[in-house]
């Protein structure tokens, strides 16, 4: 199974569109969003996916019930557990939020910090796909993570 990560999309609705164009021609099974949509008018973007999704809200989501609204439900509070292909993945927008050696999740996605990485942290994978809109480093990013293999990859979209 594909899984297709991204975070932090912040409006730009250009690079929502990228992302989005992105994982429709990779054939994702899945994307999570990592939180930080801003505003609920961007999530028509991200209903143009061929597949399912879902999202958590970031500390930049103040109109969190136009967003869980717009989104049929698939933004909700996080952290958020959700489990794929056998595989249990914790959905969180800053990873200070959780103790990481603590969760039972193998998988973390986490946003915030903006800064595209793939880290082995002892038994655990944690992904941060960086930031989709471009604002603070200027690199839109995603990530894609086979979940058979775990193997976890980034992406530019720019």
């Amino acid at each position: 199974m594909l899984l297709g990560i991204f975070s932090d999309t912040h409006d730009n609705l250009p690079l929502i569109e990228k992302a989005v164009r992105f994982f429709n021609q990779q054939a994702v099974d899945f994307v999570l969003h990592a939180g930080d949509f801003v505003a609920p008018f961007s999530v028509n973007k991200i209903k143009k996916l061929k597949c399912d999704w879902k999202g958590i809200f970031g500390n930049n989501d103040g109109e969190q019930k136009g967003l869980s609204v717009i989104s049929e439900g698939r933004i909700q509070s996080g952290p958020l557990r959700v489990k794929l292909e056998g595989k249990e993945i914790t959905l969180v927008h800053d990873i200070m939020q959780i103790e990481p050696d603590n969760e039972p999740a193998k998988i973390i996605i986490c946003g915030h910090t903006h800064k595209p990485q793939i880290i082995n942290q002892g038994s655990k994978l944690v992904i941060n796909p960086g930031e989709c809109c471009g604002w603070l480093w200027g690199k839109a990013s995603v990530a894609l993570l086979e979940l058979n293999t775990l193997k976890a990859k980034l992406y530019d979209i720019e």
